[in-house]
């Protein structure tokens, strides 16, 4: 209860986290890179699964609010082929709850909303962690400044600066690579996207090439356009520009239907470039008296509908290990004795997801089918 709590990441494992410390009586700190909140636009949607995500809000006790905030029918999933046929369609049941969208933006905001004022430090960018093992430690800021706690927690993500204080792991990129196109009010600007995607998302793959579209609350709709390509492609190419991309992009797809091109061409705004990156498997580490590692930070994934609900699922039981044990040391134990084996089984079932975002899906295969989540 006295001891100092230190959680680097406000994303959706870290807010979790820190949600479930402050239910407990527990006091935590959060330090995040962002200068504020609304900094920058956090990213798509999200399903948040019953069997990992929600068990997480059920904990935090914001899983009625959740639900009220979700979208049920982003759970529908459409799958066509280059030409532009549907050949794969599931429609979700009436009340089927399994795994609902959310933005996450308004994820983030629940979450937030959810903690005492002051919880969030924010413009606190961390450079490196110091000091022993067996505390206490240092944090070091890139702004100069260093604050003394006694547990650090990673919930920093793909480019992790706490992974360093246990692992030499990087990310390793997995030859796969998402460029992003965004598509602003849909419905009245881009009616055949809409219809083509639906409220849920739809997928045309060929085995080399796919494109992933997905609706977004606020009328609209994320295409990740997905290829196998060095992770520098498009330096290397010199498309310095949308025109150069878009023009390689209907070259790479030449001979698709003009409704799934429409998805290339159509976008607002620039192409943003995602190559994939994910951490060898397994991924584990000597245990440490003092820092302890959850969601990307531990496990970096193909992006296949898993990444935030296992972020979720480990703040939860880091929280509760933390609630429940007697000391700092005993509760990371208990945590990395449960979360680095479930982790490790899912990253070698996934090991290679990522080309699977280029493979055809059929009807009862979309069910199953994981979305990228960014």
């Amino acid at each position: 209860m006295n001891s100092r709590i230190s959680i680097i990441g406000a994303g959706p494992g870290g807010l979790t986290g820190a949600r479930i410390l402050q239910k407990h009586g527990i006091p935590v700190t959060v330090y995040d890179r962002d200068p504020h909140p609304k900094a920058r636009n956090q990213g798509g949607t999200l399903d948040l699964h019953a069997d990992d995500g929600q068990l997480a809000l059920r904990e935090a006790g914001l899983l009625d609010e959740f639900f009220r905030r979700s979208r049920p029918e982003g759970q529908e999933m459409r799958a066509l082929d280059p030409a532009g046929r549907l050949v794969g369609h599931h429609v979700p049941d009436e009340g089927e709850l399994f795994k609902p969208e959310i933005d996450r933006g308004q994820l983030r905001d629940l979450l937030l909303g959810s903690l005492e004022p002051g919880t969030v430090r924010w413009g606190r960018a961390l450079e490196r962690v110091s000091g022993p093992d067996d505390g206490p430690r240092q944090l070091h800021f890139t702004d100069g400044t260093t604050v003394e706690t006694d547990l650090v927690i990673g919930a920093d993500g793909a480019s992790s600066r706490v992974r360093a204080a246990v692992s030499p792991a990087v990310p390793q990129y997995s030859g796969i690579s998402l460029l992003e196109a965004w598509f602003e009010d849909v419905e009245n600007a881009h009616p055949d996207v809409a219809e083509l995607v639906g409220q849920g998302s739809a997928t045309a793959a060929d085995g080399d090439r796919a494109l992933f579209a997905q609706r977004n609350s606020g009328d609209h709709i994320r295409v990740y356009i997905i290829q196998r390509l060095p992770a520098d492609w498009i330096a290397a190419n010199n498309l310095s520009d949308t025109a150069k991309i878009r023009a390689r992009l209907l070259d790479v797809f030449d001979g698709w239907a003009p409704s799934l091109l429409r998805m290339i061409t159509g976008n607002d705004g620039p192409y943003v470039d995602r190559p994939l990156f994910v951490l060898p498997v397994p991924h584990t580490w000597a245990r440490s008296k003092t820092v302890t590692l959850l969601g990307d930070a531990a496990h970096l994934m193909p992006p296949l509908g898993v990444g935030v609900n296992l972020a979720m699922l480990d703040a939860c039981e880091l929280a509760l290990a933390l609630a429940g044990s007697a000391t700092i040391e005993d509760a990371i134990e208990h945590y990395e004795t449960t979360m680095l084996p479930r982790s490790i089984e899912t990253a070698r079932a996934l090991e290679n997801g990522a080309e699977g975002l280029l493979e055809r899906h059929d009807s009862d295969e979309l069910a199953r089918f994981g979305a990228p989540e960014h």
